[in-house]
């Protein structure tokens, strides 16, 4: 009986997700260990790998597809000794599978490779009626075939691109989501605001678009909805309020150099800060909660999120019990998950959590900001870059090194005044650094 192929949970909190991509076709050898696609999630795109062996006998949902329910069956697996014969079967009692049309099939590839004739038999016929060739596929005396995967057409109706034409590069000319963003990017503004269509499906008309340069529609990733709604539900849901503290640097900067240099190690500014995150959690364990409709959650140890851009967005791979970690080790650590989130190679549990966040934009030379609650967390602490300044000192004028750090706070859960003590002992970490060595 052939294997069924399920979409995998690649997260606790996953119930579905966006088939982005097929590594492997139907009728190709698949071995263990095998990256067979790539599946698009609210926080990364990440790879599945084959845990049989076999040949690849039908794909079930194409690529491009959104909102595929975790363990609805995506594809079938012929082991060995099996033929394409058996595919039918499954597809009859293999729960889903029968509802699912295949969109790929050893068995079908003769009858794709003819369904461009009887699409032309029935445009010469002149019947009215559209003929289904199978999901996303329609054959009309007016049309012609169409073979498009459901987010091709999503994305051809909201930019108002027809896909009559439009040559695809998918398996047996399929337009698949690469094509329609080529073809938008290539038609000019003034075309998209005069198609009719495309106004009534993304809500856009030719008035929104007067007036505007041509323009290159780049359609939102899951991970940049995901981004916008959680951003916005912070915003509009989450009572923030926001501490800023300005801390001197000097003595950090000069022991992260005899650091360095003694132990040939590289470790950063930033290493300093996250640490310093974690030690002034456990010493104000009031700040290391969350809100919850049950209760707040206090939380026992640090586990610090680290905003970490990726293109189209950003992800927050943790560090967990960062209280508990010498700067060497957060150092190695956030280097290997920074790499690794911008490959797409971060495992759920490294990303999904977290306790507190932190976000430092001082590489970038800006000089202060307030950032968003991440949540559940109650706090995320913005990091500004570390600049001469003048100060006071005994009473006279000299210059330091200062960073400007806000704490963006959810007040359901932490009040003003636990914030404020949750700063000023990071602020004396920061500026007596040594204390973080002992």
């Amino acid at each position: 009986m052939p294997i069924k192929i399920l979409m995998p949970a690649l997260s606790p909190t996953m119930t579905e997700g966006n088939l982005a991509k097929w590594h492997k076709k139907a009728g190709d050898k698949v071995k263990s260990g095998d990256v067979l696609a790539e599946i698009e999630t609210d926080k990364a795109v990440m790879e599945v790998e084959a845990v049989d062996e076999g040949v690849l006998g039908k794909i079930l949902v194409a690529e491009g597809t959104e909102g595929v329910k975790v363990n609805e069956i995506i594809a079938l697996l012929l082991e060995e000794g099996e033929d394409a014969a058996s595919l039918d079967k499954v597809a009859v009692i293999g729960g889903n599978a029968a509802a699912a049309p295949a969109v790929e099939s050893v068995a079908q590839e003769a009858a794709a490779a003819a369904a461009p004739a009887v699409a032309q038999a029935a445009a010469g016929a002149g019947s009215a009626a559209a003929i289904p060739m199978h999901q996303g596929v329609t054959v009309s005396n007016d049309t012609g075939r169409v073979f498009a995967s459901p987010l091709a057409r999503r994305l051809a109706a909201e930019g108002g691109l027809s896909l009559v034409g439009l040559l695809g590069s998918g398996p047996h000319g399929r337009i698949v989501r690469e094509d329609v963003v080529q073809a938008l990017q290539a038609k000019p503004a003034g075309a998209k605001a005069a198609t009719s269509s495309a106004s009534s499906a993304s809500g856009s008309s030719a008035a929104d678009l007067f007036g505007l340069p041509e323009f290159r529609l780049e359609p939102h990733t899951t991970m940049r909805k995901v981004i916008a709604r959680r951003l916005s539900e912070s915003k509009q849901t989450v009572p923030h309020f926001y501490l800023t503290v300005d801390c001197q640097l000097d003595r950090l900067l000069a022991l992260r150099h005899e650091i360095n240099a003694s132990l040939d190690a590289k470790i950063s500014v930033n290493d300093f800060i996250l640490k310093a995150c974690a030690i002034a959690l456990t010493k104000v364990p009031a700040a290391n909660a969350s809100w919850t409709e049950e209760g707040v959650r206090y939380y026992t140890q640090a586990d610090v999120s680290v905003a970490v851009a990726i293109d189209g967005g950003l992800i927050t791979p943790i560090v967990r019990a960062a209280q508990d970690k010498g700067l060497a080790a957060i150092s190695r650590e956030m280097k290997d998950l920074a790499a690794r989130a911008r490959d797409n190679k971060l495992k759920p549990e490294e990303f999904t959590g977290g306790t507190f966040s932190l976000s430092n934009l001082g590489m970038f030379g800006i000089k202060d900001f307030a950032a968003i609650v991440n949540p559940p967390q109650g706090c995320i602490l913005a990091v500004g870059a570390g600049e001469k300044r003048p100060v006071v000192k005994n009473d006279a004028l000299a210059i330091a090194t200062v960073m400007s750090c806000t704490l963006s706070v959810d007040h359901r859960v932490v009040d003003g005044a636990v914030g404020a003590e949750f700063l000023k002992v990071f602020k004396g970490l920061i500026e007596d650094p040594i204390a973080m060595l002992v």
